[in-house]
């Protein structure tokens, strides 16, 4: 097996279990917190649309207007604020590390720094449980620290994939990243599974095992460069290094990063603003389609949980067909790398857009809803050919510190749409506030992916290259031979 395919897996992998320890606490908490329910005779629940009215009646054989309270000593008293702190820290202190991610994978390796993201957010999983019962202030702070440690792993994985993967064969390469979309499909299932056959701790085990089980392979099979791996075949070391030329420069210290040429670029800007754009409509639909589902549509807790996570599996396997379209045509030149990226980024931004929009106009049709929620899911994962590839076709050298860059901003839209989604619908839980959402998020999707198909490209900027000072010759020969003090020497 090729090494570049032996490396696929593990950044697929390294992803899916990255976002496991993102999420996994989502479902958990569920089940540890007390469930306290208060006994009244009767309350209805109505939908805008009338599809499931729900019914509670109370237990009739205990007094009215009484709590019955979870007395299991496993659970806790978590009121609203301490669990949306809980639940919501990760991300707060996540982002921080995004451009220090790319500069320290720049510095020091992808190897070292995407694998210790992944190995000590899975240490800290197994201090769950304990901060857990010890306080929540505490479980607070492993939470932190797991999205601190946690925040280098995506900008990292550029200066990698620029190391070992020719143009022609990034799409698909990159199509791992979207390891993330099966992650976070698969921990709902996984860990549903296991709260309801063990107890909610089961789920940080079970996440830190499989984390410290990849470290392991991670450590043993992985390496920066094809130059340092011990095994890969002449033949494939020599393709790879034929294959990226001069575009990636070897260096016994790492490269100084051209700061002003890289904030003051309009390319870097562009990419910034697609990402940034595609990554607001996945967001907003990964965050507040259960909310549309069950209090719009009136769909129950079963049916809401399976179509807001079935989508993310469409999303991955998109991506990697997609992504090898993409390469075939790069690589048959049919297509140049600029067409190619800007095709993916009219399906993960503009056409995204499209769909989101379509969900607003669906009303009441769930069949129509759920239709247009996996289109919009799916058709993202073109951004593994569009502007996420393309961050490392324009500036190999620096890729992961412009990811790192441009996941600093990108990721604020898991804070900010949330804010916005809150204001637009608070105590105003209808189809027509519901189109507002749409409608802004899909504008956002469209406006930025037309930007980038009027003014983006893939062509590799002038600063990734960098010359070093150059001595000219003969002022070298006059520096060697030229004695020290020559100018004080006297004759004898």
């Amino acid at each position: 097996m090729e090494k570049r395919t032996v490396l696929w897996y593990m950044t697929f992998w390294g992803f899916a279990i990255n976002y496991m320890f993102r999420m996994n606490i989502n479902i958990a908490i569920v089940s540890m917190i007390k469930h306290s329910v208060l006994k009244t005779n009767v309350t209805i629940i109505q939908h805008e649309c009338l599809r499931n009215t729900e019914q509670l009646t109370s237990n009739k054989t205990l007094a009215q207007n009484k709590f019955t309270v979870d007395l299991n000593d496993n659970k806790f008293e978590w009121n609203e604020h301490q669990q949306n702190l809980i639940l919501g820290v990760f991300f707060t202190t996540n982002w921080i590390m995004q451009t220090p991610g790319g500069i320290l994978a720049q510095r020091y390796g992808t190897k070292t720094v995407f694998g210790i993201s992944n190995g000590v957010a899975a240490i800290l999983s197994f201090a769950i449980p304990a901060s857990a019962k010890f306080n929540y202030k505490a479980l607070v702070f492993v939470r932190a620290a797991q999205g601190l440690i946690s925040g280098g792993v995506w900008p990292s994985m550029h200066t990698m994939t620029a190391n070992w993967i020719p143009a022609h064969e990034r799409s698909r390469f990159v199509s791992a990243y979207l390891g993330s979309s099966v992650g976070m499909a698969v921990t709902y299932i996984i860990c549903g599974y296991l709260i309801a056959t063990f107890d909610w701790e089961s789920v940080f085990y079970f996440s830190g095992g499989l984390g410290l089980l990849w470290y392991i392979f991670w450590i043993l099979l992985v390496y920066d460069t094809p130059a340092k791996h011990p095994t890969i075949s002449i033949r494939e070391r020599t393709y790879i290094e034929n294959c990226i030329g001069k575009t990636i420069q070897v260096r016994s210290k790492p490269l100084p990063i051209p700061w002003k040429s890289l904030l003051l670029s309009k390319v870097l800007i562009i990419n910034l603003v697609t990402q940034t754009g595609g990554i607001w409509g996945l967001f907003t639909l990964a965050a507040q389609a259960p909310s549309y589902f069950n209090f719009i549509l009136g769909l129950n807790i079963k049916q809401t949980g399976l179509w807001s996570g079935m989508p993310h599996f469409a999303r991955w396997a998109f991506s990697f067909g997609f992504s090898m379209i993409c390469d075939r045509l790069v690589k048959s030149k049919r297509m140049s790398m600029t067409n190619v990226r800007k095709m993916a980024t009219f399906f993960c931004n503009i056409l995204q857009g499209l769909f989101i929009l379509g969900l607003c106009y669906s009303g009441c049709n769930s069949v129509a809803a759920v239709i247009m929620l996996f289109s919009a899911t799916a058709v993202n994962g073109a951004i593994s050919s569009g502007s996420l590839a393309s961050v490392v076709d324009i500036a190999p050298n620096y890729a992961g510190v412009i990811q790192g860059i441009i996941g600093t901003f990108a990721s604020s839209s898991g804070f900010i749409s949330p804010v916005i989604v809150g204001y637009l619908t608070y105590n105003q839980q209808t189809l027509g506030q519901w189109c507002k959402v749409f409608h802004l998020s899909g504008a956002i999707c469209i406006c930025t992916g037309l930007i980038y198909i009027f003014f983006g490209t893939s062509d590799i900027q002038k600063w990734n290259e960098y010359n070093e000072p150059v001595v000219n010759e003969k002022e070298l020969k006059s520096i060697v031979k030229k004695p020290p003090n020559s100018s004080h020497a006297t004759d004898t």
